[in-house]
């Protein structure tokens, strides 16, 4: 093969690269915007702190701390469906090949994720969504017959899988609650993007989160009546993200007390 042609090749190996990665990320940028939307960017400082999701957040890293200490924690922990293992397909979420920068990726979006999830579905539920987000999709595509087709989002591990489902879930609901139209077509494109990803990629981060948009649609619809997702702005908790941010900022103490 001519090296100019090696060269070509490689060259345009690395642009699909970059292009995947951009699209996918645009997709998870999409998602945070649909449902930082939902739950309200002004209504942040007066919400309680996340505490589930920043549990997540710390078992996740626990399980990047696991990899560095031990050197065959990917073989003994992943979601290969060449070995056996009850475990693997939870463990494997604990589990990152995406590089220093992939991992990092990976833990601010789950932080960012999972706190607006948290507070808009509640902490059990938000944790019930995100496990579902590691199981689900590869059921689903057994179930449909396209195990064979469908490309693993996490290649096997990772967290952004269940990360990008978990965030179709609240941008569903802004289909639903959204005050105009403009927040309606903003939760309508989550799901074409990714479609759109799936088809022209292969890009199953795209199928997964029409999985967890669907699943998010039919959550909201049961659980409506008894889910209360305003209830820290009608009774603020004694501690919130916007008091603990006074807490950090230089002079420390709250509004009230400086």
């Amino acid at each position: 093969m001519p090296d100019a042609f090696k060269h070509c090749s490689k060259r345009g190996v690395a642009m699909d690269a970059l292009l995947f990665n951009l699209t996918t990320a645009a997709l998870l940028v999409l998602l945070f915007v649909g449902g930082r939307t939902l739950v309200g960017a002004d209504t942040v400082p007066s919400r309680r702190v996340p505490w589930a999701a920043v549990a997540l957040t710390a078992v996740v890293l626990a399980g990047v701390v696991t990899q560095l200490v031990w050197a065959g924690a990917m073989d003994a922990l992943d979601a290969d469906p060449s070995r056996t293992g009850w475990w693997r397909p939870i463990t494997s979420v604990l589990m990152q090949n995406g590089g220093v920068g992939g991992t990092a990726w990976n833990i601010a979006t789950i932080a960012v994720i999972a706190s607006l999830a948290e507070w808009f579905w509640g902490a059990p539920l938000m944790l019930g969504l995100f496990a579902a987000g590691a199981l689900l999709p590869n059921l689903v595509d057994t179930l449909f017959g396209m195990a064979s087709v469908s490309t693993d989002p996490r290649n096997f591990a990772g967290s952004s899988g269940a990360t990008y489902f978990l965030g179709a879930t609240t941008a569903a609901v802004l289909l639903l609650r959204g005050r105009d139209a403009k927040e309606r077509l903003l939760s309508l494109a989550a799901p074409v993007f990714g479609l759109a990803l799936w088809f022209a990629q292969g890009n199953a981060h795209g199928l997964v989160v029409v999985y967890g948009y669907v699943l998010g649609l039919v959550v909201w619809l049961l659980v409506r009546p008894v889910l209360r997702p305003e209830r820290d702005l009608q009774r603020p908790p004694r501690v919130t993200v916007g008091t603990l941010i006074a807490l950090v900022r230089p002079g420390g103490g709250t509004p009230a007390n400086r």
